[in-house]
């Protein structure tokens, strides 16, 4: 009988251990992350023509999404992808009586304008430039990691998608500790760490 109290004891025991930690196991419910190539506001990209080598090839795009280019001068670039930008920017050199037939390339460097917010309970609570590939947990690793009182068990990750807003929690050290997988995150994603129940 006494054995059985024991057994009971540590079952009872694992039981609620089990109910305090984790997750359940299961990958959040979330809509695909979508990569947007668009430029914005702060981006930094490449532009080059072909046979112009003495023009810079370096540009920022001000904040009210134009950026002043060699011979054609101001053009709005915001919410363009790289290869539309390059067909503008070819399109306005032969109207404008620049060039004849020229090849233009642009390449972006820094996506300055795609951010991800990281909220509550991390050691740097603020907005982060999201990088391609950025993941949840590269993510609070970039905001300096869990502070002491984050509850790693119900992080909040807000999604936009087709206009609308999805909000699922997911335990974190679930993904620590390999149960789940990392979760790939798209710009705009915002992402909230709540505080432990003491």
């Amino acid at each position: 009988m006494r054995r059985r109290g024991v057994l009971a004891a540590v079952l009872a025991g694992l039981l609620v251990l089990s109910a305090c930690g984790g997750g359940n196991g299961k990958p959040p419910d979330l809509p695909p992350p979508i990569s947007n190539t668009t430029v914005g506001a702060g981006d930094v990209f490449e532009l080059r023509i072909v046979r112009e080598d003495n023009l810079p090839t370096t540009f920022t795009v001000a904040p009210d999404g134009t950026v002043d280019l060699p011979y054609i001068r101001r053009v709005k670039v915001a919410g363009l992808e790289p290869q539309k930008i390059a067909e503008v920017v070819r399109n306005e050199l032969i109207a404008q009586d620049f060039l004849t037939d020229p090849i233009v390339s642009v390449s972006v460097k820094e996506y300055n304008s795609k951010r991800v917010e990281v909220l509550g309970e991390v050691q740097r609570s603020g907005s982060l430039k999201f990088e391609p590939g950025m993941t949840l947990l590269r993510a609070i690793s970039l905001a300096g990691g869990f502070n002491q009182i984050a509850n790693r068990e119900k992080v909040m990750l807000r999604r936009q998608s087709n206009g609308k807003t999805r909000a699922v929690v997911i335990s974190v050290q679930d993904i620590m500790d390999n149960a789940i997988a990392d979760v790939p995150l798209q710009a705009g994603d915002s992402i909230n760490v709540p505080q432990r129940v003491f």
